[in-house]
């Protein structure tokens, strides 16, 4: 791993390459041991980054996070929650207790971004209320509050951690504000004065944790430290350049993350996209490679393809080369960890989407248009399986030689270096070439 930065360089971007839940935390937990600081650029506790650490299958320790960075584990490290981020308090510190059940101490390693804006309970029962509205139409939110709280961040009427910690009383003010604002618009029941008396002992309990992360940041750059910016959820799940309305209400892509922790585009040097070595969804919207037979069920049942989060099954087809090429232009990535290899050792053929057709003719581009892309015809490739456990595999020159052409086949077609290959669900399987 000695290597690592000086492949990779002093800031990098880590992003999701498809629908999410494509394995960021494990290649971030890996990254970041050598990286000083992990900074989360956007979301919330919609997201759920998972982290198995331990030399064993049997003996492997889970660890989900949702809000806190999964570069957390790596005691000598900082971990940044960016402006970009919404937070939940009460979730925040339900992890940060779990970590400490861990023996894993968040104090002076995590801050939070003044800027970032507050998640209140009130916004997940509005979600609720927002996504049973939609009748069929639903979108498949996670019910966090995501959604209601960014667009109080956008109504303008949104409370930000600064406003928790530099004032209560005026902060109460606004809180007191909002929801009996949203009380009046959407009709639920709510006990204010017991919200906001909550929120006094959350001040205390942030006391040191909430600066100016832009700053910070910036700051350790210029002393040469390196950085890790750790994205959330996936490219076609962004609220610009996915498949909306089926996408997170924040940017999940490289220029987002920028823009979530308040570092210049010009100062990052590399990003890498995180792409499962098949695909996934999870929620409704349009999915050209789905596999609803014994082959989806297969990749479901193998990969444990259930949301770390809700815990909702995720759709699963063949990778999509469509789907990934769009992400290679929208993040500009120089570098692609392909994750879950070890889930396709149980196939004899694997396909690959490689085009899409519409009406007789090639699209060149990734369709916007969701009527589109719901009737596209998907051209694949057929390779040949390889049936052979890969999981103890350390080089790339141990995968069995048919892993290899996949591997290789993929680079191929999306044109971007595959420099991390994961073979199982541990810190120790991955391969990096």
């Amino acid at each position: 791993m000695t290597s690592i930065k000086n492949l990779l360089g002093q800031v990098i971007i880590v992003v999701g390459a498809q629908w999410g839940d494509e394995g960021k935390g494990k290649l971030v937990d890996i990254l970041s041991q050598e990286y000083d600081i992990t900074a989360r650029s956007a979301g919330g506790a919609n997201a759920g980054h998972t982290i198995y650490v331990g030399n064993t299958d049997e003996d492997a320790k889970k660890f989900v996070f949702h809000l806190i960075p999964s570069g957390m584990l790596n005691e000598d490290k900082e971990c940044v929650i960016g402006s970009g981020c919404v937070v939940h308090l009460p979730t925040l510190i339900d992890e940060i207790e779990m970590l400490k059940k861990e023996n894993v101490s968040v104090k002076g390693r995590l801050f939070i971004s003044d800027r970032a804006h507050l998640i209140f309970d009130y916004h997940q029962l509005i979600d609720r209320i927002q996504e049973e509205a939609k009748g069929d139409q639903k979108v498949g939110t996670t019910n966090r509050g995501i959604g209601p709280a960014y667009t109080d961040k956008s109504n303008r009427i949104g409370i930000r951690m600064g406003d928790l910690t530099n004032g209560f009383e005026a902060f109460a003010e606004k809180l007191r504000r909002n929801i009996e604002k949203h009380q009046e618009r959407y009709g639920f029941n709510y006990d204010i004065e017991k919200e906001i008396n909550k929120y006094k002992d959350i001040a205390d309990f942030l006391d040191g944790m909430v600066v100016d992360t832009s700053y910070h940041l910036n700051d350790a750059i210029k002393q040469g430290k390196t950085i890790l910016l750790e994205g959330a959820q996936g490219t076609h799940l962004d609220l610009d350049s996915g498949t909306y309305p089926f996408v997170t209400s924040s940017s999940t892509i490289a220029g987002g993350a920028c823009a979530g922790v308040g570092i210049g585009p010009k100062k990052v040097d590399s990003v890498i996209g995180i792409v499962k070595a098949y695909t996934t969804r999870v929620g409704e919207g349009p999915f050209p490679s789905e596999l609803e037979d014994a082959n989806g069920e297969k990749l479901q049942d193998i990969g444990g393809e259930y949301g770390a989060t809700t815990g909702r099954p995720r759709r699963c087809g063949w990778f999509d080369v469509p789907v990934v090429d769009y992400a290679v232009q929208v993040n500009g990535l120089t570098s692609i960890n392909l994750t879950k290899l070890d889930v396709l050792s149980e196939f004899d053929k694997i396909r690959i989407a490689v085009k899409y057709m519409y009406k007789g003719e090639e699209l060149k581009s990734f369709p916007a248009n969701l009527d589109i892309l719901e009737n596209v015809e998907v051209e694949y490739i057929e390779m040949p399986g390889w049936n052979e456990d890969i999981t103890e595999a350390k080089t790339f020159d141990e995968l069995p030689i048919n892993a290899q052409k996949y591997v290789l086949e993929i680079e191929r077609l999306v044109g971007v270096p595959i420099n991390f290959i994961g073979v199982g669900m541990r810190r120790d399987q991955m391969i990096v070439r």
